[in-house]
């Protein structure tokens, strides 16, 4: 008997010992975001896994704790203190003896993690996100475990080692979403395992994936995958490495392999495997190709690990004043949008479908480039922009100015962090190391860690302003234009004015005076309170100082800008309301006429590629209404209709902008055709007067995959009141009062008025259309919403919610996972993406009247240096030496005090006049237009006194002392006899 029984035994030990090994463990990754309980307050005891936290909300994250105010109090006001997040969950049946890895994409500011009542770590950043290896604090099925944080989001949280505050916590411009306000997710792996990116917290660097030897006709580079592995088993690991390549449909593109590896107990070794693919199709603006990559990790054949990253692959160049993806031309265009990208009473916890809602609105936009300020997006966005073919612009954590001792750590910290966890998106094109000059040391030090840890992704590194440096790979300044023959140089934030969008002009409903509003800072604050059409021109001169400056026209060239700022955000603001009002779109992402206007503006690489007209504002008016109609249009030359009736041509301003003067209104259609120079029709633009508001139309967006019950899903449904064939009545006010019933929480919109209507279910349409949202349950069914308005048809929609599976609080449905890629615009062009607009010609020296070792600085293509006269009129000559006899016929010069001064000139071609006059106040360059006379030197002479007016004044966020306008010398804002030149340059005409 005993023997029969050691037999079974042995049998026994058999089957446990086959079965383990006959089958492959997966490495999971899990949706950690379901079943937590949070409550403000500080509650000591709630570490503990007894704790009783059954009267504590329970929400589904991300969920920051006080996203309700989002958008209903200033930035300042938000709430702040401590706040404790719990959560219950299971580990998966047959789990034991794995690693076992938490990972947040971030919380806000600062808080301890307890896993079982034990703490586990410390995260104060703020931004980045962090792992935790909590393998050792965690029981297996069927044991219940306990996640507890206290987080602490208080605006002058101090780093617990250094006492230090953290720069970028900063309440002007970084939105404060207490709590957990991102994704959580849990990693199960094997002991022998490919590491996450997550550096400071975990010293890991996750999986590089990159190509080299990229060569775009041919669709071939070098693709290579490397993977930081680590042994923790008791013994050495022998694995091979496997990297698989899958195409945007997950058909097999490339199989490769590396060498087998011995790796030692407890040592960690970069992997790394190459192979050359041909046949691939690389991302671009609006054409997100994406990848998946598979790094497996092999131990006698069998899978042991295995790591899939989405990434895409491009070319990218850097020189000669320009940006170039894929091997063409590109000028930036986009937005600097607060990396909140916040929404009223949700704040920035936004499933990931609405920011790929959000982000691709800028894309269809016509917008190619988004800079997130001061601080790190969220993987999230970062991901977001892959998908729709957005490039970003990616910061660490700054404030307005450089930083030293422990902050200046922080910084570096920070950007090494988000480097290793963001290099694989490819949508990611420069880092940013501040939102001012920082110093050369700084610089090289923030470059090292590009090189170290990214040195083939493709990715310039520099910061604002940065114009003479060595060690930045590009820079721009906030308002300014500037150009470069070398570095690209590219507005970091231009066309800072706000307006709302409920005021479209001073004929229509509530009939807002342009620019009337409370005073900013006791000055006034009209730029900050604009009317939609004034907005919107402001929008086009505003680029039009950087459109006249791109490649093509010159060796020296603008390579762009960004508008500041996207969508209104709930951070600081200058006008009436208590949030930024900047956006050309609004909070709910509802177009402005500013990104009807960008749209058409920005169409193409470089030069204009699609032709697009839009007519300013809307045709409902009285018929007392004599207005100015304004057009905007890539056409060279725009005719007005008023129901088949031309009025004539308009006058075109700003390359884009055209102004009919004192157009009658009259009910029916307005009409603006756009002809090229030969008279041929590009394209037309019609508007037409809508009837009677009669009923209100409802139109939902959701996740493309339908409703999830989650808890976190959300829909948007737009409300517009319409007469009765259906068109939108765009005057139209009318307070619409709301109903939801079934498996959803009420969100709302916004609108001017109490509390900005925040998360009320009495919401005006505001120009005839408001959205408003609602957000699912973790019950899956049907969710009624119905609007109704006095004098109004009411209406009513109806959404399903899908169920999803969660288990013991783990799911496995990422939250992006299953969202597609936008390939509208398609592949990169082959053409070229601009034709050059005139010829330079270069100044081989220069001589002057006085100071005239500086002379050279006039034309050394360094905007931080300038030569001047000694402040006689007499001595304000200098003298240019062509390299050959040239008929120039523009002078393009920026002149010292740009925003301020006017100086009396006249030029001389080999001593004949060419131009006579007063230079303009610019925001940068100015082009001068002269007589074509054949010369091989070219004389520039004050004529007179200096006059001083500000064109620019009510832009307040430059000193007009400033040292980039004025050169440190404040005593030349009354000087009167000076010439002083930064940067000048001559060019003659293109031939034909």
């Amino acid at each position: 008997m005993m023997e029969l029984k050691k037999a079974a035994y042995f049998w026994f030990l058999l089957l446990i010992f086959s079965t383990s090994f006959s089958q492959e463990f997966v490495r999971n990754k899990y949706n950690f975001n379901a079943d937590w309980k949070l409550k403000p307050g500080d509650f000591q005891e709630a570490k503990n896994i007894n704790f009783d936290d059954k009267n504590w909300e329970s929400v589904t994250l991300p969920y920051a704790y006080n996203q309700k105010e989002a958008f209903k109090v200033s930035i300042e006001k938000l709430t702040t203190g401590i706040v404790w997040y719990r959560k219950k969950f299971k580990l998966p049946k047959g789990i034991s003896n794995k690693k076992i890895f938490l990972e947040f994409e971030g919380i806000r500011q600062g808080g301890v993690i307890y896993v079982n009542g034990k703490e586990v770590g410390v995260h104060e950043n703020g931004v980045m996100a962090f792992g935790l290896d909590i393998s050792e604090f965690i029981k297996p099925f069927p044991f219940q475990n306990v996640v507890a944080l206290r987080i602490d989001n208080d605006w002058k949280y101090k780093e617990q080692k250094t006492g230090t505050t953290f720069q970028w916590n900063n309440i002007n411009f970084n939105a404060n979403y207490g709590g957990i306000p991102k994704n959580v997710f849990l990693h199960i792996a094997d002991k022998l395992y490919q590491t996450l990116p997550l550096y400071s917290s975990l010293e890991t660097t996750g999986t590089y994936i990159h190509a080299t030897q990229i060569n775009i006709p041919e669709k071939s580079a070098l693709i290579t995958a490397e993977s930081e592995v680590k042994n923790e088993y008791a013994v050495p690991k022998t694995f091979s490495y496997q990297v698989v390549l899958l195409d945007i449909n997950k058909n097999k593109l490339a199989e490769f392999s590396g060498e087998k590896t011995t790796i030692a107990s407890g040592e960690t070794k970069i992997i790394k495997a190459s192979q050359q693919v041909k046949s691939l199709q690389f991302w671009s603006w609006g054409y997100g190709y994406l990848y998946t990559v598979k790094t497996i990790l092999k131990v006698d054949g069998k899978v042991i690990d295995e790591v899939e990253t989405k990434t895409g692959f491009r070319k990218t160049e850097f020189g000669n004043g320009e940006v170039k993806l894929n091997d063409r031309v590109i000028q930036l265009k986009g937005y600097g949008q607060r990396t909140s990208n916040e929404w009223p009473a949700i704040g920035m916890s936004v499933p990931a479908w609405l920011s790929d809602f959000s982000n691709q609105l800028i894309v269809e936009g016509n917008g190619n480039l988004v800079r997130w300020m001061h601080v790190t997006p969220w993987k999230q966005d970062v991901e977001s922009c892959d998908r729709v073919g957005l490039m970003q612009a990616m910061p660490a954590g700054d404030a307005e100015k450089d930083a030293k001792g422990e902050q200046w750590n922080q910084r570096v910290n920070l950007m090494k962090d988000a480097i290793i966890y963001n290099r694989n998106n490819p949508s990611i094109i420069f880092y940013e190391c501040g939102n001012s000059v920082i110093s050369e040391a700084h610089m090289h030090e923030m470059k090292t860690i590009r090189n170290s840890f990214d040195p083939h992704g493709g990715r310039a590194i520099g910061a604002r302003e940065m114009l003479d440096s060595q060690e930045a790979e590009y820079g721009g300044e906030m308002l300014y234009v500037n150009k470069s023959a070398k570095k690209p140089l590219w507005a970091m934030e231009y066309s800072r004015d706000e307006g709302l969008r409920k005021y479209w002009d001073e004929y229509s409903p509530p009939f807002h005076k342009e620019g009337e509003g409370p005073l900013y800072k006791g000055q006034s604050a009209e730029d900050y309170n604009h009317n939609q059409d004034k907005h919107a021109i402001e929008d086009v001169i505003r680029w039009n100082d950087y459109y006249k400056e791109r490649p093509g026209t010159g060796k020296r060239v603008s390579s762009g800008g960004v508008n500041i700022i996207f969508s209104d955000s709930n951070t600081h603001h200058r006008g009436e309301e208590n949030y930024r009002t900047s956006g050309e779109v609004d909070a709910m992402r509802i177009p402005k006429d500013g990104y009807f206007a960008h749209q058409v503006i920005w169409d193409g690489w470089v030069d204009i590629e699609h032709y697009r007209t839009y007519i300013l504002g809307h045709w409902n008016y009285s018929d007392k209404v004599i207005k100015k109609e304004y057009v905007v249009s890539t056409g060279d030359k725009v005719e007005l209709f008023v129901n088949g009736k031309s009025k004539g041509f308009g006058t075109k301003t700003n390359s884009f902008l055209f102004t009919f003067d004192a157009i009658q209104w009259e009910a029916g259609t307005i009409k603006a055709v756009s002809y090229n120079a030969k008279g041929e029709i590009l394209n037309e633009a019609t508007k037409t007067t809508s009837g009677a508001p009669f009923a209100i139309k409802l139109t939902p967006h959701t996740n493309p995959n339908g409703v999830l019950a989650d808890g976190a899903d959300v829909a948007l449904v737009d409300v517009e009141v319409v007469d009765k064939k259906g068109i939108r009545c765009p005057t139209n006010n009318a307070m619409i009062n709301f109903s939801l019933t079934g498996e959803a929480t009420w969100l709302g919109g916004i609108a001017q008025g109490p509390d900005n209507y925040i998360l009320s279910k009495n919401l005006p349409v505001e120009n005839g259309v408001n959205r408003i949202m609602i957000q699912s349950t973790p019950k899956a069914g049907e969710i009624h919403i119905s609007a109704k308005s006095e004098g109004l048809q009411s209406s009513e929609i109806v959404l399903n919610t899908n169920a999803i599976a969660t288990e013991n609080g783990l799911s496995k449905q990422i939250p992006e996972a299953d969202l597609a890629s936008n390939l509208k615009k398609g592949p990169t062009p082959e053409t070229a993406s601009y034709t050059k607009k005139r010829n330079p010609v270069f100044i081989v020296n220069a001589n002057a009247l006085a100071n005239n070792a500086d002379a050279y600085k006039s034309y050394d293509d360094n905007e931080l240096t300038e030569w001047r006269n000694d402040g006689r009129i007499s001595t304000g000559q200098i003298t240019y030496t062509l390299d050959k006899p040239s008929v120039i016929n523009e002078c393009v010069v920026k002149l010292t005090g740009w925003r301020t001064k006017s100086y009396p000139i006249r030029i001389l071609a080999d001593g004949k006049e060419v131009f006579n006059g007063n230079t303009e106040q610019s925001l940068g360059y100015i082009i001068l237009t002269l007589k074509p006379v054949l010369a091989k030197q070219i004389t520039i002479e004050l004529t007179g006194i200096n006059s001083e007016k500000n064109a620019f004044d009510k832009i307040t966020e430059v000193d007009p002392t400033k040292e980039l306008d004025l050169f440190k010398d404040k005593t030349a804002v009354d000087a009167k006899g000076q010439l002083r030149i930064v940067e000048i340059e001559f060019y003659e005409k293109q031939d034909e």
